[in-house]
């Protein structure tokens, strides 16, 4: 069976997602087979290193339990200069002369905890009119992106010597770190340019669960977190042989019990995939979301031979 499971990648300086997706691609894949399918759950930007789930195999197909979790960084940035990508990698747009002290940091820094509206930066991986942002801005073109919700759940300072200030950030999705270190910097009427960034944690996974990319070069297998850990958040319900081979066929099926919401489904130790439970006219009613065809292929294939 191939594998399906989570990494947590201490994704490198200097590499994008994408190659780290890629890399995770060449080494899970078996030569002269198909490559594994592989995805990300939550951009990194290259200057960013920290917590990057990559997911393997069918477990792609959940990929937006870490796109749309809570995340956790850590990020220092500088108050004397502002680039045109907010970070230290893009080109000077302005310097400033004035300071800021560290009664100033503490005073404000509450102001921007809570749910708010923040503008992303124009160099993001945001589609505007079915291209990426970024690569707008690169061309020369005009990019006006809308502010979007978001929440800042905490701040804490932990570091400050002008010009550099030091926070660790627990935000919802969406939060482009960027853009609060620009906006802190605008409200002080400083620059704000982030000059190092590492996420700590996705959907509260600890840092300690994050692995090298030469820890995973040297023992791939044991890098993998199995599928059913990655949906730890999920209750579980067994399903007896006969409502197996009717959830794999995506029929729906009546069930008695009180509990309601996402689900995974078990046969047994076998992950089948996940369902909602709703209420039905007079039971509870299970419908299937995902299907996993390694289920499918096993189940199904194994009982129709016999």
């Amino acid at each position: 069976m191939s594998v399906s499971g989570v990494v947590f990648l201490d994704k490198p300086l200097g590499w994008t997602s994408r190659r780290a997706v890629n890399e995770m691609m060449r080494l899970f894949s078996k030569a002269g087979k198909k490559r594994i399918k592989a995805g990300h759950g939550g951009t990194l930007d290259p200057l960013a290193t920290g917590m990057l789930p990559i997911l393997l195999g069918e477990a792609t197909r959940f990929a937006e339990l870490g796109l749309h979790a809570e995340k956790r960084y850590t990020v220092s940035f500088d108050l004397s200069y502002q680039t045109d990508t907010l970070d230290c990698e893009g080109d000077v747009l302005e310097r400033f002369k004035s300071s800021a002290n560290l009664n100033d940091i503490k005073t404000l820094i509450p102001t921007f905890v809570g749910e708010q509206q923040q503008v992303p930066p124009l160099y993001s991986a945001i589609r505007v009119n079915g291209k990426r942002a970024h690569a707008i801005a690169r061309e020369g073109g005009d990019v006006v992106l809308a502010a979007r919700s978001i929440c800042i759940h905490r701040i804490e300072l932990l570091g400050f010597d002008f010009p550099t200030v030091t926070l660790d950030v627990h935000c919802s999705k969406g939060t482009y770190i960027r853009s609060l270190a620009r906006d802190i910097g605008q409200a002080l009427g400083l620059g704000g340019c982030v000059t190092m960034l590492r996420r700590t944690s996705t959907g509260a996974w600890p840092e300690a669960m994050m692995v090298s990319m030469e820890q995973v070069q040297a023992d791939a297998a044991s890098a993998v977190l199995p599928l059913r850990q990655w949906l730890r958040d999920f209750s579980d319900i067994q399903l007896s042989e006969h409502e197996t081979k009717r959830f794999l066929n995506g029929q729906r099926i009546q069930m008695d019990m009180k509990m309601s919401g996402d689900v995974v489904v078990m046969y047994g130790d076998i992950l089948l995939g996940t369902a909602c439970l709703k209420a039905g006219q007079h039971r509870q009613v299970l419908h299937p979301i995902r299907i996993l065809p390694s289920a499918q292929h096993l189940m199904l294939n194994s009982k129709g031979s016999e």
